[in-house]
């Protein structure tokens, strides 16, 4: 079961029939094509499996995950391809990532949802624990759902990651979450994960060592 919705989730990324100047990669998610520039010099800058590990379901689960007039963040957007396909699937998104990524994800972000989108999303800076109450007030940003692919990984910025998990999330925000199992030091913040909020494993992919997490607020998944 685990390759063959693997092979399914693969299968949706396509890549150009001629070589251009600019590299791109292709995915078909949310009845689109999609097709998102990168670049190679920097991890935020490329399309990792867990961006589309977390696609999928926003796609294949849009009952139980109806993100129609919902306000979602991503964190840690990168190339902007989940913020894409939850723009798509009718969300107001706020993409977030590091100030020296912002135009490759405001290029990507506009030329994939203009005029296609219910609620046109915006990219703004977010640097994870700096001047969280100044860009987002706990008092006028309220999130139904924080989104996150492949943010935890080999960087020295893990306790401010956390930090900006709890500053953004209330107490009926889902966070959604992707992740790939790779070194001990990085496992050990999903214990420290869930010392603030109560965490559920939704999709396990082995062959690809990548785990699809839902969380909440201590105390809140059951209410």
């Amino acid at each position: 079961e685990d390759e063959q919705i693997v092979a399914e989730i693969m299968g949706r990324r396509f890549f150009p029939d001629i070589i251009t100047h600019k590299t791109w990669e292709g995915f078909h998610f949310a009845g689109h094509e999609i097709r998102i520039t990168e670049a190679t010099d920097c991890y935020g800058a490329v399309v990792w499996p867990s961006a589309l590990v977390l696609c999928y379901y926003l796609e294949t689960n849009s009952k139980q995950c109806n993100l129609v007039d919902k306000n979602v963040i991503e964190i840690g957007a990168g190339t902007g391809l989940v913020s894409i396909v939850a723009s798509l699937l009718g969300a107001f998104v706020t993409a977030t990532d590091l100030p020296e990524l912002l135009g490759n994800l405001q290029h990507n972000v506009l030329h994939n949802t203009k005029q296609k989108c219910k609620h046109q999303p915006c990219v703004k800076e977010l640097s994870w624990g700096i001047d969280l109450e100044k860009n987002f007030p706990r008092s006028s940003c309220h999130f139904d759902y924080i989104m996150a692919a492949d943010v935890v990984y080999h960087h020295p910025f893990l306790d401010e990651l956390l930090l900006t998990f709890d500053h953004l999330c209330k107490d009926d925000t889902v966070i959604l979450w992707a992740m790939k199992f790779r070194l001990e030091k990085e496992n050990k913040f999903v214990d420290r994960f869930q010392m603030l909020f109560d965490l559920e494993m939704i999709s396990n992919f082995p062959s690809l060592n990548i785990a699809l997490y839902k969380a909440m607020r201590k105390g809140r998944m059951e209410a």
